[in-house]
């Protein structure tokens, strides 16, 4: 996600504009800025009084399945189970990448695992 303006260059277009006079479209050319968020700036000031950014939501990190055994139980039950159908039994309101993280993070393979062969292959012997 994009970074917000800084306050001190929002105050220097908000007093290029009310204090020095300059146009609207003027500021957006002298600070590469576009018109649109000048003119959002503006509706902002006057609702607020100020042209801070907004407060931004704190996201959840990491994984939302944290008991990764009791994961691993339930995906040795369920391994047949493509990784939508594991959101939709796993317990808690999980999504389908969710589970693909917590896959990954117990480090489980859907990979056929390929064992040496019981028995040795013998050349053909001629009869006798």
């Amino acid at each position: 996600m994009a970074k917000p303006y800084s306050n001190d260059f929002r105050q220097k277009v908000m007093q290029a504009i009310e204090l020095d006079g300059l146009k609207k479209s003027e500021v957006s050319q002298l600070f590469n800025i576009s018109r649109n968020t000048i003119n959002l700036w503006c509706r902002r000031k006057a609702e607020t009084g100020d042209v801070k950014p907004k407060a931004r939501a704190v996201t959840q990190s990491g994984l939302k399945i944290n008991d990764l055994e009791k994961f691993g139980a339930f995906i040795k039950q369920h391994g047949d189970q493509t990784q939508s159908d594991l959101a939709q039994l796993w317990e808690g309101e999980v999504s389908q990448p969710t589970i693909s993280r917590a896959i990954a993070k117990i480090k489980h393979s859907r990979k056929k695992n390929h064992t040496a062969m019981s028995k040795e292959t013998k050349p053909n012997e001629p009869p006798s």
